[in-house]
Parts: structure tokens; C-alpha cells; sequence
């Protein structure tokens, strides 16, 4: 493909997951990230062992920062975990049961807000938390806890990491991203880190989510042209979704997403079941259904779906930033076809 030149202008990416990091690792060319707002999902939040944790948010932060594992896409590189190792010990010493640990009912709604509906005891900790990652974690918490919102929370680590990007939560509401399965509700990091993904899934919730509104700066970031790299159209950007004022926002402004699949091949992770469990089929035709709102669609050069709408084709596997560059140059084309 040409090299696309593009206006310097504004743009905001919609982050969850892995799709998205991966393209902005490679597309600083093309995006440059002083002009770049990227919002993440937090319905896949937990408070574990009472501090907040934000996969999404985390990727992004770390990315940025130049301190990812890029090899897991998640967690700082070349951490320590002798904090995780000790806490599964001294469970295992004690006879404890290892895996999620939910706390009792009454306790998923008291305390702060930003954690309900997803609190997990720290004894046997099901997720692996490293060393300087959980320092993050309680940063975070305290910084919350002295009466500061996720957002301000948000914007005070991207300083201390050094994002040129601008960063920013979904909301600073609670949105909780639950799994229905034939035999229980469970959050998603039990669902996906802890089962591997193996239930079977009847429904999802985004439970807050009609309580949940969008902040100033997230409607603000969402006046801008949109890009959704190849996210779970589910737990990725549903949750977004899910919160007051992003679908109407998403409605009027110039939105470019690219397809997590190759007709009906996934690049990685759970989306398929996920769709397939929301209604859709998990396809780029099922992608393209979720997203009414989207004006011109990156696809692989392979996948041969008729969107109905622009698309701009490409190599859309990315192994490295190089891949990264490719597609996010295919992104702006699709931006330029879209407006």
C-alpha cells in the first residue's frame, strides 16, 4: 500500500484487550501521539486483595512507557513475582483453595464504587500479579482512596510513565463485565484467566452500565475521528457501549474499525464464543453487524466480506511494529474514504 499522508488532526482510539495495543505500537508515524487520545475498557476491572486493577488501562500505560511484556501483552517486562509466589504458598501451606475467591455478597457493593460487582480476596491470588505491576495497583488505589477519580488517577500514572499519548478511562463509573454460564455468573477474568475461556457462555453483562456515564473528556476525546483496532467487539468494546453517551457520540462522529477476523477465522482470544453467545456470528459480517455506527471498515486483503460500507484492505496481522505501521497507514486511508 502507498504511504497515506494525513492533516495533522486529532484522533481516538478505542482500547481493549490486545487488537488495539498491538496496532498503536506501531503507529506513531501515522498517528502521531501527541495528537492521540486513547480511552480503554475498565469492565474488565477487579479489585484484588483491595487494589484496583486495570488490564486495559495497564497495556496502554505500559506500552506507552516502554515497559510491556510485549511476548503476553500484559504486565511490565521482566518483572519479579516473589509477592504472587509467596501468596500462593502461604495458601498452599495453610491448605487454602487456590483460584477466584470472591468476596461475600454484601461486600461487592460497599467500599468504593469503582469495585463493585468484582471484588476477589488475595488468598492464592488467581491472576499473576508482578512485582512493579502491583505497585501500579497500589498507587492506584491509594491515590482513589485520597478522594481522586480514575480519570485524574489515570492522567497522574501516564506522567509518571511518560505517555505522549493522552490516556483515559472508559468512565469513572463502575461497569462490571459478567459471564452467564449454565452453571454460575462469573466475572471475566475468572471466566477468561482463570477457566481459560473454556465455559459456555449463555449471556454476557455489562452490569453498571445504565448507571454509567461518560465523562467531559471522554465525550470530548469522542468529537474526533474514532479508530477501534481488532478488539473483542464484546468485552472489549461492549462495555463502552454500555456507558451513557459513547453509542450516541459514536453515532456522529467518523469511526474506522478493523475486523478481528478473517471471515470467520479470529486472530486470537475468546470473541468468537463471546459473539456467537450476544447474537452474532463470529465472522467479520458478525463484527460488522455489532457495529452499526462504523463507517468504513480495514480488512485482511484475505477476507472477502461485503461490509456494505468502505473498506480498505491490507495484511492485517501484526507480528511486529512493522505489521503495526502497515495497518495503522491502512487505518488513516480508511479514515480519509470514511469523511
Amino acid at each position: 500500500m502507498a504511504s497515506v499522508a494525513r492533516d495533522s488532526c486529532m484522533v481516538t482510539f478505542l482500547s481493549g484487550g490486545t487488537g488495539t495495543p498491538k496496532l498503536l505500537a506501531g503507529a506513531d508515524a501515522t498517528f502521531p501521539p501527541s495528537e492521540t487520545t486513547v480511552i480503554a475498557n475498565t469492565g474488565d476491572d477487579v479489585e484484588l486483595g483491595g487494589h484496583l486493577v486495570c488490564p486495559d488501562l495497564d497495556t496502554v500505560l505500559f506500552l506507552g512507557g516502554g515497559e510491556l511484556d510485549t511476548e503476553t501483552w500484559w504486565g511490565i517486562a521482566d518483572d519479579t513475582a516473589e509477592t504472587h509466589e509467596e501468596l500462593l504458598a502461604v495458601a498452599s501451606d495453610a491448605g487454602m483453595t487456590a483460584g477466584p475467591r470472591y468476596l461475600p455478597a454484601d461486600a461487592q457493593t460497599s467500599g468504593r464504587e469503582i469495585a463493585r460487582w468484582r471484588r476477589f480476596s488475595g488468598v492464592a491470588e488467581f491472576m499473576h500479579i508482578g512485582d512493579r505491576d502491583r505497585a501500579v495497583h497500589i498507587t492506584r488505589t491509594g491515590l482513589l482512596d485520597e478522594g481522586n477519580s480514575l480519570t485524574e488517577v489515570t492522567s497522574t500514572l501516564a506522567e509518571a510513565f511518560g505517555l505522549d499519548w493522552r490516556l483515559l478511562p472508559m468512565s469513572d463509573d463502575p461497569v462490571a463485565t459478567l459471564i452467564h454460564t449454565p452453571e454460575k455468573t462469573m466475572h471475566f477474568q475468572e471466566f477468561w484467566v482463570a477457566e481459560g475461556g473454556e465455559p459456555v457462555v449463555d449471556a454476557v453483562e455489562f452490569r453498571g452500565g445504565t448507571d454509567a456515564t461518560a465523562t467531559d473528556a471522554v465525550r470530548a476525546a469522542l468529537s474526533e475521528p474514532v479508530v477501534i483496532g481488532p478488539s473483542n467487539p464484546v468485552t472489549s468494546i461492549g462495555p463502552m457501549r454500555a456507558v451513557e453517551g459513547i453509542e450516541a457520540a459514536l453515532a456522529e462522529t467518523t469511526v474506522v474499525a478493523v475486523s478481528p477476523f478473517v471471515e470467520d477465522e479470529v486472530f486470537s482470544g475468546p470473541a468468537a464464543k463471546l459473539m456467537e453467545a450476544s447474537g452474532y456470528d463470529a465472522s467479520t459480517a458478525g463484527v460488522v453487524e455489532a457495529y452499526p455506527f462504523v463507517d468504513a471498515f480495514v480488512l485482511d486483503g484475505g477476507d472477502g466480506t461485503d461490509v456494505g460500507r468502505p473498506v480498505v484492505r491490507t495484511d492485517t496481522a501484526m507480528n511486529d511494529a512493522d505489521d503495526a505501521a502497515r495497518v495503522a497507514r491502512a487505518v488513516a486511508e480508511a479514515i480519509e474514504v470514511a469523511e
